[in-house]
């Protein structure tokens, strides 16, 4: 190891000597799935047990209300789980928000359930990469952090979600709160390739679902006396699809609606998901959704509302955001890691976090790899790495208060 003082040596070794296995096997044994309420309140009244043992108290938050489109473009209330939120020190002159997921991408129903030692050191299971690891490493950090002399020096909040594996459309506001005025955020996910490799600048995202309302009428008595839905929801789709290219991603999901052969369908409801670059990008996509919702209700005759929009705005990489990368390189670089980053398509709530004006890194989780998949893997050396990670990062970030 490089130029790591006494107080970060030891802090690196309380971290690395963290039960970070034996907590990843508990929270990953049971299935959080987005939509599974049950299963991530279990998991959050373990989070909530293990994250006591910090200062401050830890609280349970209720999710915003949130609704969405049913295949016959009637809303419907959609339930998320509780939100867990820590708040430490909030006078302390340097101010950080650490967030991370309790939900996985796997359903209760879904067959990708047990844990399974895939070789010596590397485990597979749901969740044990994105992000139960993450959160044991994120936990240790912190723990060995408040052990430090210099803890009253820094301040921290931490959110754990339930619903970032959708878009955390209940728990984006508390992240909004959280952020206020935090010199920077780490957030949790697990590194971007199984090198240890951060994610940089990140496109935005934005899920819409188009309910479009015709008018029926006998297909071959009066089909002029009709407006179609579904080929309206086609010309919209194909319009949209259109506009794809090197700084947007458009991507034409699904189409529900229609009936009978013999009748003109009166409804359809298109569901898109578009990736803008840039908030350039972004704003360019929003007028063009805009614009042909417009032209094809007048060409068609139907009506046309917009369900959705752009829940992850574009994270690019800001002046301000790559001196806080080089702050983690650094510490990378004294604890024998080498840690570069790069670009990538996926977003996270490091997006939304971004968007507030605050510098994130957003995968200080584990190695692993195969996330969202059945072959989801952990590298288990990986967690007393970035814990250590961690807590020299913590550790300068609080130094600056001096």
């Amino acid at each position: 190891m490089g130029n790591l003082t006494r107080e970060e040596q030891a802090a690196v070794e309380a971290a690395m000597a963290a039960p970070m296995l034996a907590q990843v096997e508990a929270w990953a044994g049971i299935n959080s799935g987005s939509r599974n309420l049950g299963g991530l309140a279990d998991v959050a009244a373990l989070l909530s047990d293990a994250f006591a043992g910090l200062p401050g108290a830890v609280t349970m938050v209720d999710p915003a209300p949130v609704d969405a489109v049913d295949a016959a473009g009637k809303r419907f209330d959609i339930q998320h789980g509780r939100n867990l939120h820590l708040v430490v020190r909030p006078q302390a002159p340097v101010q950080l928000l650490l967030t991370g997921h309790m939900d996985t991408v796997f359903g209760l129903d879904h067959p990708f359930q047990s844990l399974t030692w895939l070789e010596p050191g590397v485990l597979g299971g749901p969740g044990v990469a994105d992000m139960k690891g993450g959160i044991a490493v994120m936990l240790a950090a912190l723990s060995a952090f408040e052990a430090s002399a210099g803890a009253g020096r820094l301040g921290y909040e931490v959110i754990i979600n339930s619903d970032e594996e959708v878009g955390s459309p209940g728990s984006a506001g508390l992240i909004a709160m959280a952020a206020r005025g935090k010199r920077a955020a780490l957030t949790y996910e697990p590194a971007a390739l199984p090198d240890g490799t951060l994610a940089g600048a990140r496109p935005g995202s934005g899920n819409f679902s188009f309910v479009i309302g015709g008018k029926s009428a006998h297909a071959g008595r009066n089909p002029e006396d009709g407006r179609n839905a579904v080929v309206a929801a086609a010309d919209l789709a194909l319009r949209l699809a259109e506009a794809r290219g090197p700084s947007l991603s458009v991507n034409v999901a699904r189409v529900d609606g229609g009936g009978p052969n013999n009748v003109v369908p009166d409804n359809a409801v298109l569901r898109v998901n578009l990736r803008p670059a840039t908030l350039k990008d972004q704003a360019r996509a929003q007028a063009l959704i805009d614009a042909a919702v417009e032209q094809i209700a007048a060409e068609h005759d139907v009506s046309i509302h917009a369900h959705g929009g752009f829940g992850r705005p574009p994270k690019p990489m800001t002046p301000e955001a790559e001196i806080l990368f080089g702050l983690v390189k650094q510490a990378g670089a004294d604890l024998g890691q080498s840690i570069g980053w790069q670009p990538t398509g996926g977003v996270c709530d490091g997006n939304n976090i971004a968007a507030c004006g605050v510098p994130v890194i957003d995968t200080m989780g584990v190695r692993g790899g195969k996330i969202h998949s059945m072959e989801e893997y952990l590298i288990v050396e990986s967690l007393a790495e970035r814990a250590a990670l961690s807590a020299v990062t913590l550790l300068r970030l609080a130094g600056e208060a001096r």
